[in-house]
């Protein structure tokens, strides 16, 4: 099981770099399908993945993805507003075919996983977002390791003891100041081709302090999701670690904190 878990990370961590370092359309296309991917898992849950208003909600997000290419719809709202107004149709027109939570679960899954996802070509599309968009996963999968190392060593007062029992408050502690710490690294190692002063370095350290704050609320969501409906992976497509929503669940929340933070703050 470690062997396998070990390999299939190396392959993930290897497919990052090439898409993260690609960017672009190629980028683009991949999240698309991350999305897609994460959504179905996630869909599978409500009995609702296979079903034509859940093909609305995967037809919605590849429009959202074009979108962020081609620029077509003037205001997000338009886009939110477009697919409540079609979700809620299929509702009426094909009721009592769907339950109301299953609609609502619809409509959440397009935003959860897909939008939130996209910050990540967001974050790469700025100015220096060749270099930024590495804060994502340092934030989520950097604080992890850090807060799993810690934990394992210190941890003796647990963080959440019903909801994820393994993890402790000195884990997390550790895994912010993790963070920070290797944070703070890489934007000295490259503050010239950041064009960074020092106080900017410790300043993007602290908002990844922030992203990874809010990275352990992702995973805690994610890990409440499974609770509630008592499955123990979202899916099997990676294996040993379970579907595209267990290897992600922080990176969805990392990614639109970063990319607003570095825009409003950088």
């Amino acid at each position: 099981m470690f062997k396998t878990r070990l390999l299939s990370g190396i392959v993930l961590v290897a497919a990052a770099l090439v898409l993260l370092i690609t960017g672009g359309e190629v980028l683009l296309a991949a999240l698309c399908m991350i999305s897609l991917v994460g959504m179905y898992e996630l869909y599978r849950i409500y009995k609702m993945e296979q079903t034509l208003a859940a093909a609305i909600a995967y037809g919605a997000t590849v429009l959202y993805y074009l979108d962020l290419y081609f620029q077509w719809i003037p205001h997000i709202m338009m886009y939110i507003l477009g697919l409540l107004t079609v979700l809620l149709a299929v509702y009426v027109l094909a009721y009592p075919k769907y339950h109301a939570s299953q609609i609502q679960a619809l409509f959440f899954g397009v935003f959860y996983v897909a939008v939130m996802l996209s910050c990540i070509y967001q974050t790469r599309q700025m100015e220096k977002g060749a270099y930024i968009v590495w804060l994502i996963f340092l934030c989520s999968w950097g604080c992890d390791t850090c807060a799993y190392c810690v934990g394992v060593r210190f941890g003796k007062h647990k963080m959440s003891p019903v909801l994820s029992p393994k993890k402790s408050v000195e884990g997390a502690v550790g895994g912010l100041a993790g963070t920070f710490l290797l944070t703070a690294l890489y934007g000295t190692v490259l503050q010239t081709q950041m064009d960074l002063t020092g106080a900017q370095v410790y300043l993007m350290a602290a908002i990844s302090v922030a992203g990874g704050l809010i990275s352990m609320i992702g995973d805690l969501a994610a890990s409440a999701i499974k609770r509630n409906y008592e499955i123990k992976d979202y899916g099997n497509l990676i294996p040993g670690h379970g579907g595209i929503l267990d290897r992600f669940d922080s990176v969805i929340f990392t990614a639109p904190i970063i990319y607003y933070l570095i825009k409003y703050l950088l």
